[in-house]
Order: C-alpha cells, then structure tokens, then sequence
C-alpha cells in the first residue's frame, strides 16, 4: 500500500504552474473554478513575456527558474505544461521538492522517462496526475457507460479519426514543435486523448501495426499515420490520424459496432453523439441530445471536471481517475506503435522491455 502526504482539508490547496504557453489557459480558467478551494500561487516560465501574461492574468507570484519557485512558494502542486520532453526531469524535481505532479499528455516521450516519473513519486509520497481532460466530455462520458454497460453485447469493430490541421507556421512558431526530443509527432501530440480512448473505452490491446509518414511537414516526426489493432477482447479496429486536412480542423471522432449496439461520437473533437443505436433502451438514451455541444476547440471542456477530482484527491475525499499508472497506459501503446512503424512488423502488447 502506497503512503501519500497528508490530505489537505483545513484551508484552500495552492497550486504552482510551470509553462505557461497556450495551453496554460484551460489550466488557469479550471482552477478559478474551483477558487473555494484552492488558488493558484505561483507561475514559472523561461519566457518573460509569457510569464508576464500569466502572472498579469491571474495574480499568481512569478518566477523564472522551477527550483526557485519550488524552494521559495508554499505549494502543495505544481502543473507541468511545458514541452513533453521536459516533463520527466521536471516531474522528477518536483516530487523531491515533496509537492504532488500534475502533467499534460503525453506524460513523456520516453517509456523508461515516464517510468522514472511515477517511481519518483512514489518515493517521495505525492500524487502524480496525468491530463486527461477528454475523458470527461459528456458525449465520451455515456459512450463510457455503454460499454461497460454491456450495451454493445460483443464488440466487433472501433474506428477512431483525427482529420485536424497543423499547418508549417505551427511548427515553426517554437523550435521544440516537431521534434522527437521533446514534441512528439501526430500520434503522440495531437491525437494522444484519442490513444488514451483505445483502452480506457475500449480496453486492453493484444496487438497493433502501424505506418506513420510526414508528407508534408518540414519536421522530424510524423504528421501522419494508421494504426490496425487487435483488443483482447477480439474487436478489430483502426485509428487514422493527420495533420493535413485542408483548410481546417474536421473531425475527430471514434465508432463502435457492436452485436447489439452502434455508436459514433464525431464532430471536430468528439462533441457530436452522431449516431446511438442499441437493442435494448436505456434512461442515458435521453441525455443524448443534451450531452452534444457546439466547440471551436479541439480541447472540449473537460479541465474543470478533472480537477475537481485532482481537488477531491488532495483533501482525501476522492480516488484519483488519471494517475501516473494510468498515464503509462497510453504510452505504451504509442511507444508500441512507433516501434511498429519504425521495425515494420506487429507489435504485441504488453511490450517486451
């Protein structure tokens, strides 16, 4: 049994934020709304104009060097949002500092890394979130239900599709964009919410091949690819993904065909319950129109509702949805991936280290 730092339950949690790009955003705009119970303290970031923004923005106390804010700030967590690549020694620092890690997708772009990470917090005691804020879209929410509701009787086939845009001048806006050190391609980046719905709806895969290929990009990973699968479970199943799609963002979306039951939730960041289908009614069949939203952005809406389970965690009322081992869930299967692609062969899962 793991033993965690004291829950927090006499006063409001006090989070730091280290990278305070754009993403940065969604994670400021979620805590304001948990401002009854906690508050963010402290902001870091090697940019001065971006932590100028993020500090003038939200009040927070700036600094530019992550040991000094965690040496000089009485946090109780701090939230990596910086380029994937740096995730690991940072979680790492952070879990010596004895402060709970919260980290964006991907974890880390390096299975042994992301391994690092979790063992760190271990030792030091503190919790180790990952974000995964697609997970509580309404629409993914009773797509979740229905499978584990048996809904579908047997599944037989799963499709997902990211069709989304990046266009050159994305990629040349930072240098770490693109690169395998500390980007990730397609798969990795943009689609990493989509991996994670392979097994977390879906569940565990037997095996996977895959094909990546960067057609158009001036970068060094993929900006496009497919993935066949094969789940343990017996369902076939594919996932497609690209950054090209012209002129913008189009779809992203998974289907379900099952013995009693179909469903695709499509839209351009699966926000749209397009198809709900099943032999036998259910009372979540009436929430299907209202579970459906209207969004420009492919990050849905999700990040208040994970950290309300973050908040819940750290003052002991609540069991953490998205841990460190869950985050390694994903990771694996894109590490998997990327050694099918590159080797040219299946790729059986769980991975032989």
């Amino acid at each position: 049994m793991r033993q965690f730092c004291p829950a927090v339950t006499d006063r409001k949690l006090r989070f730091a934020l280290v990278g305070c790009g754009r993403i940065a955003r969604n994670h400021f705009g979620a805590l304001a709304q948990h401002a009854d119970r906690c508050e963010l303290a402290a902001v870091c970031d090697v940019d001065a104009a971006a932590l100028d923004r993020a500090a003038t923005d939200t009040g927070a106390v700036p600094f530019d060097n992550l040991d000094h804010m965690l040496a000089r700030s009485d946090i109780d967590a701090c939230i990596i949002t910086t380029p994937s690549g740096l995730h690991p020694d940072q979680a790492v620092r952070v879990a010596r500092a004895g402060r709970h890690v919260i980290t964006e997708k991907p974890m880390a772009t390096r299975w042994e890394d992301a391994k690092r990470m979790v063992g760190a917090c271990d030792a030091a005691g503190v919790r180790m979130f990952v974000v995964k804020q697609n997970r509580r879209n309404a629409t993914l929410q009773l797509l979740k239900r229905a499978v584990d509701q048996k809904r579908f009787g047997r599944i037989y086939m799963v499709n997902l599709n990211v069709f989304w845009t990046r266009p050159q001048s994305y990629y040349n806006s930072a240098p770490w964009r693109g690169t395998w050190e500390f980007d990730g391609g397609a798969f990795m980046n943009q689609a990493s919410h989509y991996v994670d719905l392979l097994d977390w709806i879906i569940g565990p895969i037997e095996s996977l091949q895959a094909y990546t290929a960067t057609l158009a990009r001036d970068i060094e990973v993929e900006d496009t690819g497919v993935i066949s699968l094969r789940w343990r479970n017996g369902a076939l199943g594919s996932m497609n993904v690209t950054m090209l799609a012209y002129p913008h963002n189009l779809e992203g979306s998974i289907t379900i065909l099952g013995e009693t039951g179909t469903a695709r939730i499509g839209g351009v960041a699966v926000n749209e319950v397009q198809q709900w289908d099943f032999a036998v009614p259910h009372d979540d069949d009436a929430k299907v129109q209202q579970a459906s939203y209207e969004t420009a952005s492919v990050y849905g809406f999700g990040h208040p509702l994970y950290y309300d389970n973050v908040v819940k965690v750290l003052r002991g009322e609540a069991e953490p949805e998205t841990d460190g081992r869950e985050g390694l869930k994903s990771l694996e299967v894109l590490i998997a991936a990327y050694r099918s692609a590159r080797d040219g062969r299946r790729v059986a899962l769980p991975l032989d280290y």
